[in-house]
């Protein structure tokens, strides 16, 4: 089994794509192989030129459930940085990475990924990014690891409709959001990573 990683417009961005093997009983795919991961991102670092000082290792897991036109997001922690690993496992997905390191060249940069579960794409998403995600199904399941802990006093939330971001989310009407979303910070006065 081999997983294909594709270079996304940022950085550091990582699209991965099992390889699934599939027949008339159904289908099986390797979700996630942490050497092939390590492998991946140290192919990618050479052609970046930014080499994760060590290989990575995923302390959580975090299973969500939304309804259609939920949207979460952009969130960070801005001590206890966390990279993810993000999947759909059912329905559909915009999923968002927003670039806060501030001495990136890509700095205030947004890529979008659509996830679903017929696709089977992941994307990885290093510490020093905001994330958030639009449903685009009746309902979508997003299953993500995570290489540190959640640590609530370290939260941060840029906001989602923030105009210096530009995001084309794609919206069927206003969105669902929580209070905390509906109160992001911009850009322009978040914290960010030196």
């Amino acid at each position: 089994m081999t997983m294909r990683a594709t270079l996304t417009a940022i950085a550091d961005l990582l699209v991965f794509e099992p390889a699934v093997v599939e027949d008339a009983r159904g289908f099986f795919f390797e979700s996630f192989n942490l050497r092939e991961f390590n492998t991946a991102l140290a192919t990618a670092s050479t052609i970046l030129a930014s080499a994760p000082s060590s290989p990575l290792q995923f302390v959580q897991d975090n299973h969500s459930l939304s309804a259609a036109n939920v949207l979460r997001g952009l969130h960070y922690q801005i001590c206890q940085p966390q990279g993810k690993l993000v999947r759909v496992i059912a329905g559909e997905v915009f999923d968002v990475a927003v670039d806060l390191r501030s001495r990136s060249a890509t700095f205030g940069q947004w890529v979008g990924v659509m996830l679903s579960s017929a696709n089977r794409r992941q994307v990885w998403i290093p510490p020093g990014f905001a994330h958030g995600f639009v449903v685009c199904s009746a309902t979508a399941e997003i299953l993500y690891k995570t290489t540190d802990y959640f640590a609530p006093q370290h939260q941060r939330c840029i906001a989602w409709d923030d105009p210096a971001l530009g995001i084309n989310w794609p919206l069927q009407g206003e969105p669902v959001l929580s209070e905390r979303d509906r109160c992001g910070t911009p850009l322009a006065e978040a914290q960010v990573f030196s």
